[in-house]
């Protein structure tokens, strides 16, 4: 790939982050490659196995970012690795979440085993332990994650890796399937999410095939299941993944699985399935402390070999984007896009100026929290709106945008969980917190008016911008 295309490919890959959630970015949108950009048409590369699926399911949103960068006379066509005459041109098909899982060794009828890597997620050398940077935030989830990898169900099992997005749970998950994958060829092993278990197992419910359903999912060695929580408050498919995991379990089979919190915090699962999750080893993930954010840009920059005007770039991005690998890695790419499209040199003066109009500026080490009911107060002085009024139901854009602001900043300037923050907005759930924070995090990059409330609300509660 080219200089220019890399660049540009990489603003595409921005916008592609900002409209799907991480794990379904992850597993199938990051993997995908430019090939060429040829007058008005983009060729994009994916994996053999999951090219069809990406096509039809992800059609719409990539056309859709492509165009948002190239303009909307770009054609993007998809094509699978290796096989670039099988090009076709994307379907206008309704983007989808991702449903089916990421690699799988399925038994034949004939009892003989193959194996069908149905993602682009493994084989991404970009999600292996080799590019796993490690630091204090995430030494025994990775510690973990290797044994595992390296002596499956003779160690940790369940091994549950927690932690909030973007910090690198779905990198762990896939590292360990990568090296399962290279180093075990006779395991079966199948990767997929929390969203793509209850998926699968409302289709087979409506269709019939409760039997290959369970088949796919128990004869497998290892189970790997990202984002768990989202089996909450699905009684259904609770059930089933509680019979799932009993038996895998009990047949001295691997699961490994992840949340977004830990399994006590999972309060609306059911208490026999929290219990099992706990009974192993629980490993959090923290956000990446500054110097290991900067090892995490070095290895970006060595692994996309981008050039640095200024090394002292690097230092003002991992100073300012604190939150998570994903901003980080994002706050990079824009960066580098905005050098190679201007033709300014990548020094830390460009990053600054870019990082200002995309980014709030980063907490301060050691800089004081705030309460969420100080940030409730802040957040109704500002808009006009009275406490009750933000902890109602009201849907209307004049309370619901203030109130999902003052989550987001709930979130980033207190000590307090996703549930406990909910708790305090009016018995929210922690999802509703979640997405709040999401779609609070996307305003700020493409709105003036939400940076500028978030800049404002700071100053009233005299802390540095999240």
């Amino acid at each position: 790939m080219s200089h220019e295309l890399d660049h540009i490919w990489s603003r595409v890959q921005a916008q592609l982050a900002l409209v799907v959630d991480e794990p379904t970015y992850r597993i199938w949108l990051e993997p995908l490659r430019a090939l060429e950009l040829e007058e008005d048409r983009l060729l994009v590369e994916a994996s053999p196995h999951a090219c069809r699926w990406i096509r039809e399911r992800f059609g719409r949103v990539i056309q859709a970012s492509a165009e948002l960068v190239l303009g909307p006379q770009v054609r993007v066509e998809l094509a699978p690795s290796g096989d670039g005459s099988h090009a076709a041109q994307l379907a206008p098909a309704a983007g989808s979440r991702a449903s089916t899982p990421l690699a799988s060794r399925r038994t034949s009828p004939r009892g003989e085993r193959s194996h069908s890597a149905s993602t682009g997620a493994l084989g991404n050398p970009k999600l292996t332990f080799e590019q796993f940077v490690i630091g204090d935030c995430n030494r025994l989830a990775h510690a973990a994650a290797l044994t595992v990898a390296e002596l499956p169900a003779q160690a940790y099992n369940p091994l549950f890796i927690c932690g909030p997005p973007g910090v690198g749970k779905t990198h762990l998950l896939s590292s360990i399937a990568d090296l399962l994958l290279t180093h075990n060829p006779s395991l079966t092993v199948r990767c997929t999410t929390g969203e793509a278990f209850t998926n699968e197992f409302l289709g087979a419910l409506a269709g019939g095939g409760i039997d290959s359903f369970k088949l796919r999912f128990r004869d497998v060695d290892v189970l790997l299941v990202d984002d768990v929580q989202f089996l909450e408050r699905k009684t259904k498919t609770e059930e089933e993944f509680f019979h799932t995991f009993n038996a895998l379990h009990d047949g001295g089979r691997q699961i490994v699985l992840t949340s977004d919190r830990p399994p006590a915090d999972l309060q609306a699962l059911e208490d026999r399935l929290r219990e099992r999750f706990a009974a192993g080893l629980v490993a959090d993930i923290a956000p990446p402390d500054l110097a290991t954010r900067l090892a995490i840009l070095r290895k970006r920059v060595q692994y996309d070999h981008i050039e640095l005007d200024d090394i002292s770039t690097l230092s003002v991005i991992a100073e300012r984007v604190s939150s998570n690998v994903r901003a980080l890695e994002g706050a990079l790419i824009r960066v580098v896009a905005f050098s190679s499209l201007t033709g300014r040199p990548l020094t830390a003066d460009l990053a600054r100026e870019v990082l200002d109009s995309l980014y709030p500026r980063a907490v301060s080490p050691g800089h004081s929290t705030r309460t969420v009911a100080e940030i409730q107060a802040a957040t109704c002085e500002h808009f006009g709106i009275s406490p009750d009024e933000l902890l109602s139901t009201a849907r209307v854009a004049r309370i619901s945008k203030p109130r999902q602001l003052a989550m987001y900043l709930a979130r980033e300037l207190t000590g307090e969980s996703l549930p406990a923050i909910g708790r305090q907005f009016g018995g929210r759930d922690h999802t509703t917190v979640l997405h709040a924070w999401r779609r609070t995090s996307a305003r700020i990059t493409e709105d003036d008016a939400t940076r500028q409330a978030v800049e404002k609300l700071c100053q009233a509660l005299h802390c540095a911008q999240p």
